[in-house]
């Protein structure tokens, strides 16, 4: 006899996984071991200008090391086939969290046996099997906090903790010997005033494009007869390159100069400051302007009515009702603004602006990664 669709047996999909509660857990530890077997933990070069030779995590860390990451990424595969709770989420983010430190210790476990020698000029930099692994245990970490359903604040509490935990192993001496910290103790204080020129860059970029987006965002919400010359105009903007972009600057503030020579005394000219502040304002003000739109756009109308019906004003609606109704996708644009324009701001180092990308470009034009 043959059953209806709706009581038939239904087969699942993948029949391999029927005793795996946590897939996502289980194509991390796949990924992670695929990784460890198949590419190098870290890199033995014997300068900075050379590619070093891979090592793998099995040949470069001591025996407890070894034996401590492998024992958290079987403790972390099993725990793919529990029951989820509470207690097994909790005991997956400890875990995560040990197996992440435990990597960062290996690394530099690893370049100090490899530098033993008194090899001086030997680089160790960090390899693909090191990445692959530290982003799988932080991937897990964040999997099972969400699972948690883990508040703002014990995300934080979780953050701090292994950060902590690296400042411990930091100030142990136990990163030394690696490449990347043997080339911030050459720029410490070139990387300081670039890490200040960079943070100071986006400051000033996002502020400007929140003071000019947000009243532009919230007259496009109130109008709607202005959003598309105004988005037509902002969409364009972010067609353009930013090299290009950067370079089209160079002619009208050149010019500007030459016709008001007292601005040169502000930072004003063709490179340098003013034209990247300029460049990167124009790529943020779409996101804040479109946020701010879409957020007032967003706000029930009916929630306005009993607004007017209370007897607020135009400016009590708005402040009262209608900005911390569209506070969150607000939040969300400045979440985007801040992220474009920290990478945007890179390739500002192009036209004499300073910031991180400067040791970027110095570092392709050396052919020194680190």
């Amino acid at each position: 006899m043959n059953l209806e669709p709706s009581l038939a047996v239904r087969r699942p999909a993948f029949p391999l996984l029927l005793g795996v509660h946590n897939q996502v857990l289980l194509v991390l530890v796949v990924i992670a071991l695929a990784a460890v077997a198949s590419s190098g933990f870290v890199g033995d070069a014997p300068n900075r200008l050379v590619s070093g030779r891979p090592i793998s995590l099995w040949s470069a860390a001591d025996p407890i090391t070894k034996a401590g990451v492998a024992l958290l990424g079987a403790a972390l595969s099993a725990t793919c086939f529990v029951r989820p709770s509470k207690s097994l989420h909790c005991t997956v983010v400890v875990l995560a969290a040990a197996l992440l430190l435990l990597v960062l210790a290996a690394a530099g476990q690893a370049a100090s046996h490899l530098t033993q020698s008194g090899r001086l000029a030997a680089r160790i930099s960090l390899g693909p099997a090191f990445w692959v692994l530290a982003t799988c245990a932080a991937l897990a970490l964040a999997d099972a906090l969400q699972r948690l359903n883990a508040g703002l604040i014990a995300q934080l509490f979780a953050v701090i903790g292994i950060a902590a935990g690296a400042v411990l192993l930091a100030a142990s001496g136990i990163f030394d010997a690696l490449s990347l910290t043997q080339e911030f103790a050459t720029h410490r204080q070139a990387f300081s005033d670039a890490i200040t020129r960079h943070m100071a860059l986006v400051g000033a970029s996002v502020a400007l494009a929140t003071a000019i987006g947000f009243p532009l965002g919230v007259a496009a919400a109130k109008r709607p007869g202005l959003q598309n010359p105004v988005f037509a105009v902002l969409n364009i903007l972010q067609t353009i390159p930013s090299i290009a972009l950067f370079g089209l600057l160079i002619w009208p503030l050149s010019a500007l100069v030459a016709g008001v020579p007292r601005l040169a005394q502000f930072g004003v000219g063709g490179i340098g400051v003013a034209p990247a502040i300029i460049a990167l304002v124009l790529y943020s003000l779409l996101p804040v302007v479109r946020n701010t739109s879409v957020g007032l756009a967003g706000v029930d109308s009916a929630v306005i009515e009993a607004g007017r019906g209370m007897g607020m004003g135009a400016g009590q609606i708005f402040r009262q009702i209608e900005l911390p109704l569209a506070l969150p996708v607000l939040l969300a644009g400045l979440r985007i603004v801040i992220v474009q324009a920290i990478g945007l701001a890179v390739v500002a180092a192009l036209i004499g602006a300073g910031g991180l990308g400067t040791f970027v470009f110095e570092g392709l034009g050396q052919y020194a990664v680190d």
